[in-house]
């Protein structure tokens, strides 16, 4: 080794003191500032940002709703053409709805800077939609106050009531028909959405009554009347629709519980015989797995013909269990005829879990919202897919999101207390 002249050795070694203390200061400071960024503080302040975007996306959420209202209701004033400011403001609340929750859902795994900085950006986003909502709704509500008479209005929302008095008949006979075939937990939901379409009609010819009667006197004012029965009707609407959905979904499950329990058999038997071909430690943990399912499947069918979708959802999840238990085991060919096999079941479970999921968010907060939208995408895309793989994927993503949704505003309302009646 070839010795250094002190001269350099002054030089270096004061230089490399600086550049480690240098190093280790900065590291320290990086440290410090990660640690800072993932702290207890820094986290609750995250957490607060992501609950106010989450208000504002149920704000804007609430106002695409009220939105779609007005949109169709100035159709039908309008010959079947809305405003084009409220479908541009509708088609732009809608974008930055989507857009936001799909956002929104992201900050679930998300550091706090990063949920920090987009909670800001949704809200921004949010709050600039909501104006050019309330910009759109107000220049509308002028022009009709101006150019179309309250009287003339009234009418048009009575034959609205009319017409879906008329498709909605009878709706107890939906509810009866139900109900002497199948278990109450089956036709529950159909029932509560009969009452409710009921009584928002009811509701409605109440308040166009009252409109009716300001609207002759030239002092007052019918407006407000007439907004309070344009939501009744719009309830009304969307019960008879979840009425028809509630009694659709039973009818069909039960039509297809057979073909549904048959398809299971087939795909256990198929399984079996990949069994066959596996080494003994992986064919046994196979055949117990195989042995549950069948004795969870004979479980269920002394009880199918009264509960058709409970069996039908754990018909699917049965399925889904015997999917994992096989894992690669199986050809590409095997994967693609059981696929075929379990998709409809799948696909009819996933509608099951989404009709009841809509009907428990109403009034829920963003993330039982955003879960919803999930949902509702992944069945769409299971819908559209022509791969029989990717479309039963896609329906079980679809039918955990909906659960989730609903046992997301389930847990809100169990933590939200009751009103006090006194209060005043």
């Amino acid at each position: 080794m070839i010795p250094l002249p002190d001269t350099v050795l002054a030089w270096v070694i004061p230089a490399v003191v600086v550049f480690g203390v240098t190093a280790a200061a900065v590291a320290v400071a990086v440290w410090s500032v990660r640690r800072a960024r993932r702290s207890p503080r820094a986290r609750a302040r995250a957490e607060a940002d992501r609950t106010r975007a989450g208000s504002a996306l149920v704000r804007l959420d609430d106002a695409v709703g009220e939105l779609d209202l007005e949109v169709g209701l100035s159709g039908a004033l309008y010959d079947g053409e809305a405003p084009a400011a409220l479908r541009r403001a509708r088609m732009i609340a809608q974008h930055v709805r989507d857009e936001s929750f799909e956002s929104f859902r992201g900050l679930d795994d998300a550091d706090p800077d990063e949920v920090r900085r987009v909670s800001a950006r949704i809200r921004s986003r949010t709050e600039e939609a909501l104006g050019v909502v309330a910009g759109a709704r107000a220049a509308h509500d002028e022009w009709m106050r101006a150019h179309r008479s309250a009287v003339t209005q009234v009418d048009a929302a009575g034959a609205r009531l009319e017409r879906l008095r008329t498709e909605l008949g009878d709706p107890g006979a939906l509810v009866a028909d139900l109900s002497g075939r199948f278990d109450e937990t089956e036709w529950q939901q159909a029932a509560v959405a009969a009452r409710t379409a009921s009584t928002a009609l009811t509701s409605a010819q109440q308040h166009l009554g009252a409109a009716r009667s300001l609207a002759a006197d030239p002092t007052r004012s019918a407006f407000p009347e007439l907004a309070v029965a344009e939501r009744e009707l719009r309830r009304a609407a969307s019960s008879a629709r979840a009425l028809e959905e509630a009694h659709r979904l039973v009818t069909d499950a039960a039509l297809a519980m057979p073909q549904e329990i048959d398809a299971t058999r087939a795909a256990v038997a198929q399984a079996m015989r990949v069994r066959d071909d596996l080494e003994p430690a992986d064919a046994e943990r196979l055949g117990r797995e195989l042995r549950a399912v069948t004795e969870e499947l004979d479980r269920l069918i002394p009880l199918a013909a009264r509960r058709p979708t409970a069996t039908v959802e754990a018909i699917a999840r049965l399925r889904a269990r015997l999917d994992l238990a096989l894992g690669d085991a199986r050809t590409a060919q095997q994967r693609l005829r059981g696929a075929r096999t379990a998709l409809p079941g799948t696909l009819a479970s996933a509608r099951g879990a989404l009709a009841r999921a809509e009907v428990a968010v109403a009034g829920a907060g963003a993330d039982a919202r955003v879960r919803l939208d999930a949902a509702q995408r992944e069945l769409a895309a299971a819908r559209r897919s022509d791969d029989p793989v990717e479309a039963l994927d896609a329906a079980r993503r679809a039918q955990r999101h909906a659960e989730d949704a609903q046992a997301l505003a389930d847990y809100a309302r169990l933590k939200t207390p009751p009103a006090d009646p006194l209060a005043r």
